[in-house]
């Protein structure tokens, strides 16, 4: 039986987390146990928030880490990949706090790991193009970054932006150890295609987020296209170079 944990990294999410760890546990009772070839469970990783996240897991008896300063979105997701390997967990799901994944596609994202297909999978919203597509300037951006991310190491991925990501054993180990900190999801699928790990896309549908405001909401778009792209750039040349 494989262990899976979820990992729930959270800032500022009060008006979320109750319902997104109800949606957990809800999938957890109506799965098949007994045609299941694992066991879930969650963790919290509250990055030192100002709201009442904290205040809401204490009193709802929630399984949380909490951070005593805030790392940010990277920091959090790899403070709980290290609590996965830790604690010996076979495959790790990343979950949003903020109730845009949905947890009824633990399955699908779970199931070519279990079958040896992929070391990595993404949950991608653009796949059957259901459900919440976000801004088309969004859009727009995260096609730019597929395409930078295919030049430089021919995976064709579409969501590359997409948070609701699976991974096997050695890849707990390999995000525990170093998992990138500005802007984590399109620069760690980076990294994973540059070290020949198996990724594959399936399809999922996202929800839009319907209370509390994103904390990326106030970052310059722009400033995060050249950011990004700079930095897959740079992570080629650099694998470019240990190759020589």
């Amino acid at each position: 039986m494989q262990k899976v944990i979820v990992l729930i990294p959270c800032y500022n999410e009060e008006k979320n987390i109750e319902t997104v760890v109800q949606n957990i546990k809800k999938y957890c009772l109506t799965k098949d146990a007994s045609n299941c070839e694992y066991t879930i469970d969650y963790i919290i990783i509250n990055d030192c928030s100002n709201d009442k996240t904290l205040e809401t897991c204490n009193e709802k008896g929630y399984n949380y880490l909490n951070l005593p300063i805030n790392l940010g979105i990277g920091g959090g997701v790899q403070t709980g990949y290290q609590y996965a390997l830790q604690r010996g967990y076979d495959i790790a799901i990343q979950h949003d706090g903020d109730g845009q994944h949905d947890p009824s596609y633990f399955g699908n994202v779970i199931s070519p790991i279990l079958s040896g297909q992929a070391d990595i999978v993404i949950g991608s919203r653009f796949l059957d193009k259901k459900g919440f597509q976000s801004t088309w300037l969004r859009r727009f951006g995260i096609g730019f970054l597929s395409k930078l991310i295919f030049l430089c190491t021919g995976l064709q991925l579409h969501d590359v932006t997409s948070g609701y990501r699976a991974v096997n054993r050695k890849y707990i180990k390999v995000f525990a150890e170093h998992y990138a900190q500005d802007y984590p999801e399109p620069e760690s699928i980076m990294d994973a295609a540059l070290n020949k790990a198996k990724i594959i896309e399936v399809p999922v549908i996202m929800h839009k987020r319907k209370k509390g405001m994103s904390s990326i909401v106030a970052l310059n778009p722009i400033y995060y296209m050249i950011k990004v792209s700079l930095s897959i750039l740079l992570h080629r040349v650099i694998a470019s170079k240990k190759a020589v």
